[in-house]
């Protein structure tokens, strides 16, 4: 009967996570249309709903401290809820960064931007294939797919290169465009964050099965 229990916590454990998982791309896919459409309203929505991914947050933690006093996990059942404490704390910090370019659009939506946004939304939706990667790998265990994020974030990092190439020569040409390029930048930065953070999530799930930390990054 104790390990039935054990095991029915682990699975609890693992839907908490998908879920809080699920809220944080809906975060980051609801920031960066509130960036590219001037939508305040949505960009409050992120905000706003940044206080339930938190308190998913701590009953993650919650649960997580309570299966270690309880259950005394070794071996793998340990590296299950390690794995799921790691887990939750990198998706938090994505939420963070969804909230941040939230705030950008709050600060920057009532301008006519510099230029169209084309290479900060590419960059997105290329985080956002990460972070359902990451998930993806969560849920099947899959630990090809979990060494296949680093290419993606290989293609971020050299995106993010050229986003900051770009608006250093728009905030050169103009002064007056160096406050609005240098809010693009926050947004591209934090991207890049998230695609490390999603990066991460793939090294923890490696680990899970490995028992061995590498880098992917």
């Amino acid at each position: 009967m104790n390990r039935t229990h054990f095991e029915k916590e682990l699975e609890e454990l693992h839907y908490d996570v998908l879920k809080m998982g699920s809220l944080v791309e809906e975060a980051i896919a609801n920031a960066i249309a509130s960036l590219v459409n001037h939508d305040t309203e949505l960009a409050q929505k992120v905000i706003d709903d940044d206080d339930r991914i938190d308190k998913i947050e701590v009953e993650i933690d919650n649960k997580c401290a309570k299966i270690m006093v309880t259950q005394q996990p070794i071996a793998r059942d340990l590296r299950i809820v390690l794995t799921g404490l790691k887990i939750v704390t990198d998706l938090e910090r994505m939420a963070d960064h969804a909230v941040d370019i939230a705030k950008t659009t709050l600060r920057i939506a009532h301008q006519k931007y510099i230029k169209p946004l084309i290479d900060i939304p590419r960059m997105a939706e290329i985080v956002r294939e990460m972070v359902k990667m990451s998930l993806d790998s969560y849920v099947r265990q899959d630990l090809d797919l979990a060494r296949a994020i680093g290419e993606k974030d290989d293609i971020v990092d050299a995106l993010y290169k050229q986003i900051f190439r770009e608006l250093l020569t728009y905030m050169m040409e103009d002064p007056r465009n160096i406050d609005q390029a240098t809010q693009f930048l926050f947004v591209a930065r934090y991207l890049e964050r998230i695609a490390d953070h999603a990066t991460n999530i793939c090294e923890w799930i490696i680990y899970l099965d490995t028992g061995e930390h590498i880098d992917l990054n």
